[in-house]
């Protein structure tokens, strides 16, 4: 932050351009020295000579052909004999080591590999291709066309249900391999990438609800918000940023997530599916150590043919008319956005109401604490808190920002309110809020006459004036501009208005009326009959159990509670007990039933590890 500061006393580029004119031509200084150098780059790339080349070649004996000769008199290309030190001659090595092509694209598969429950994999991949391709197409109209033309509503409709099906068959590939133990035989680092995998698809999921700019995205992020601030990120991970939060969904997350997704499967490709589980349990130690031996080697046991590029083709056409069927039937939510505006014209009294206890310094926000105040009402603390320790970091001042500042600027326009403004500045702090407090209790028997509000008199000087200022901005629209006031370019960031919005009571009566409030499981729900994120139902489960819904520090108790499931899921390799539960209850028998009871007719056990046996041998030809 300082280099910039101390770079602008050195060199003043902010200062206005010179121009060198010629002829017809107009250039400035400033690029005539980028391309001078750009030039002398160029030149030097020409002339240098290359570190490290003619000594290579002269030490590798290549003759002026590019041939070099071998010992028998053979000529080989140069280069065929690679140089052991070379970087990319050692990673081309490890790769075909750990990776040669048969496994990279098998064309065979254990015959053990009979179950539905292997599909899922493949189905997961499939859909997360359509949940790009279906993202990217809505990028082609921006973030917000989707909203007013019906061309992209079908796109964000192919977007809605392609993200409904990747979570669906992910979820339960994930189910899958518990139940089979996948993390026998050296495949932990597949389960744990998995495991984040999904736990990265939650991120990129949450995101994308947080950046559709309706009301859902309204609801989702200012309840949610609650729980980033308690851990001190809030300031950092603004969730009511939709433009923050759309850069994480289009760009970051996706990164990370394929990134990881192409990790697990080389992973898989690497050491293959696991064994099956035995049919019976095994009980001695002995039993259980040859066990773990064969389910680390190479599965030398009868094989089926299996063509990974047919079935990737196959599941990824199935999942496509699955989605188009969908989107087109169901379509996809849009319930409009809530604004200050709708809200001054729907619910006037509530938003009078609302910007009374901001002048007065009671709503939720003027005493929410860190990141925004220094207030302690919303702080939690379970041995440390968080909040503190990340401090102020959005300063928001409730008066000021959401009444006073607004009102600044209609007083250049309104007299009478720039005449109760300036006695309002001009008073003590004791007296602005002894009129505060007294409009407060007076604005709850407001009524209207011809549009126009009516307040009980009382001890509240200039605050009437003030407040019916207020009305007439946000009845206009221009309390909804002036809050976005700091952001003229994007105005993405609704941290400001929403604030506003959730400190008074018709926002939530609307969550309320589509059964989006907590106590009906929150952020599970979707507006209208679509469902909703149920691969959250962890987080939420802890808000509706006794004891924990009532504490101020519930959204600490659900993030560590849930941080500590996590941990455990990625855990479970490892643990003993916990990694034998596949063990335990048999599942597993399922899954693998036609195999189980063919080693049964046949009597064989199964087989050992060691040295592949040909494939003539080991491939069974399926029709």
């Amino acid at each position: 932050m300082l280099m910039g500061p101390i770079l602008g006393s050195v060199v003043n580029l902010d200062r206005a351009g010179s121009y060198v004119h010629w002829s017809i031509f107009q250039v400035s200084v400033a690029n005539l020295v980028l391309i001078a150098v750009m030039v002398v780059i160029f030149g030097a790339a020409l002339v240098l000579p290359f570190p490290g080349g003619r000594a290579s070649a002269q030490r590798r004996g290549v003759a002026g052909n590019g041939l070099a000769p071998r010992p028998n008199g053979r000529v080989a290309v140069a280069g065929e004999e690679e140089d052991p030190t070379m970087w990319t001659a050692r990673v081309r090595r490890f790769a075909l080591r750990i990776l040669p092509p048969e496994k990279l694209l098998p064309d065979a598969q254990p015959a053990y590999v009979s179950s539905w429950i292997y599909i899922f994999g493949v189905a997961t991949l499939a859909a997360l291709g359509v949940v790009i391709a279906s993202g990217m197409a809505l990028a082609l109209g921006g973030p917000d066309w989707w909203h007013y033309n019906a061309v992209g509503h079908f796109f964000n409709s192919l977007h809605l249900w392609s993200v409904e099906l990747f979570m669906a068959f992910m979820v339960i590939h994930l189910w899958g391999k518990f139940w089979m133990a996948a993390w026998r035989g050296r495949r932990r680092m597949t389960w744990i990438t998995g495991v984040v995998a999904f736990m990265a698809s939650i991120v990129e999921c949450f995101t994308g609800y947080l950046s559709q700019q309706n009301f859902d995205s309204q609801w989702i992020s200012t309840n949610g918000k609650d729980a980033i601030n308690a851990t001190g990120l809030g300031g950092f991970f603004d969730l009511m940023n939709f433009g923050q939060m759309l850069m994480w969904h289009i760009v970051l997350i996706p990164l990370v997530l394929v990134a990881i997704v192409g990790a697990h499967i080389l992973l898989v490709r690497v050491h293959g599916v696991s064994h099956p589980l035995p049919a019976r349990r095994v009980r001695t130690r002995a039993e259980r150590r040859a066990a773990a031996v064969a389910d680390a080697g190479e599965w030398t046991g009868p094989k089926r043919r299996y063509d990974i590029l047919k079935e990737a083709t196959i599941a990824g056409a199935v999942v496509l008319i699955l989605v188009v069927a969908l989107a087109g039937m169901l379509s996809s939510p849009n319930e409009p956005p809530v604004t200050v505006q709708s809200w001054a014209k729907v619910a006037p009294a509530d938003f009078m109401g609302t910007a009374a206890s901001e002048l007065a310094g009671t709503s939720e926000t003027a005493q929410y604490g860190p990141p925004y105040n220094n207030a302690s009402g919303s702080v939690q603390r379970i041995g440390v808190s968080w909040q503190l320790l990340a401090g102020v970091r959005q300063p928001i001042n409730a008066a000021q920002t959401f009444v006073l500042s607004p009102l600044a600027t209609l007083a250049t326009t309104d007299r009478s309110v720039g005449l109760a403004l300036a006695d309002y500045r001009a008073a003590s702090g004791h007296t602005r809020q002894a009129w505060a407090n007294a409009y407060l209790n007076a604005v709850a028997k407001v009524r209207f006459v011809g549009g126009s509000p009516v307040v009980p008199p009382a001890k509240d000087g200039p605050v009437p004036q003030l407040i019916a200022g207020e009305l007439i901005l946000g009845q206009s629209g221009a309390l909804d501009a002036d809050l976005l006031a700091e952001q003229p370019f994007y105005g993405s960031n609704y941290t400001k208005p929403l604030l506003f919005l959730e400190d008074g009571n018709y926002f939530s009566s609307l969550a309320q009326a589509q059964h989006l409030t907590g106590s009906q499981w929150g952020v599970m729900n979707e507006t209208g009959s679509y469902p909703g994120q149920p691969w959250l139902w962890l987080y939420t489960l802890w808000y509706q159990l006794p004891g924990f819904r009532s504490s101020a520090n519930v959204d600490l108790i659900a993030i560590y509670l849930t941080g500590a499931a996590t941990i455990l899921l990625l855990c479970v390799p490892f643990i003993p007990g916990l990694r034998d539960v596949p063990t335990l209850v048999p599942v597993h028998r399922l899954v693998w039933r036609s195999w189980n009871r063919r080693d049964l007719a046949s009597g064989t056990p199964p087989p050992a590890p060691g040295p592949a046996v040909t494939e003539a041998a080991e491939v069974h030809r399926t029709p």
